[in-house]
């Protein structure tokens, strides 16, 4: 067997008890910022900088750890899909502007919310946290 998205044991198409999946199957409300057949982005309810947002796939994946090769068009959509967005919600232009993507990955890494989730975090600095 060839590794497929939903070859690993931990990635569903929704976890009823992930906040994630909550906000993007409309149960829990956000402020939305893109939503498409595979991805929803909304903000951040805690921001860290000015322009602070979530770009999420809506099939559950608990984290970047648990990809692999048959989620490489996703994950490239999802990062081509930043820097569109990013410039949408009020990032300033490259290069004198520009924005942060950040993927936290299992507790070392600082992931919270076990569902992969891109932030993408910009605007004028100085910015709350690093």
């Amino acid at each position: 067997m060839t590794e497929t998205a939903t070859a690993h044991p931990y990635v569903h198409a929704h976890d009823d008890n992930c906040i994630f999946c909550k906000i993007a199957a409309g149960q829990i409300p956000s402020r939305k910022v893109y939503e498409d057949d595979e991805l929803f982005a909304f903000h951040d309810i805690a921001p860290w900088a000015p322009v602070h947002f979530l770009i999420i796939p809506k099939r559950h994946i608990p984290s970047l750890a648990h990809t692999g090769p048959g989620d490489a068009a996703l994950l490239g959509r999802i990062l081509a899909l930043a820097p569109q967005l990013a410039a949408q919600e009020g990032c300033n232009p490259y290069p004198d502007g520009g924005f942060r993507v950040q993927i936290n990955t299992g507790a070392e890494g600082g992931q919270e919310v076990h569902h992969l989730h891109v932030h993408v975090i910009g605007g004028p600095r100085p910015w709350k946290k690093a």
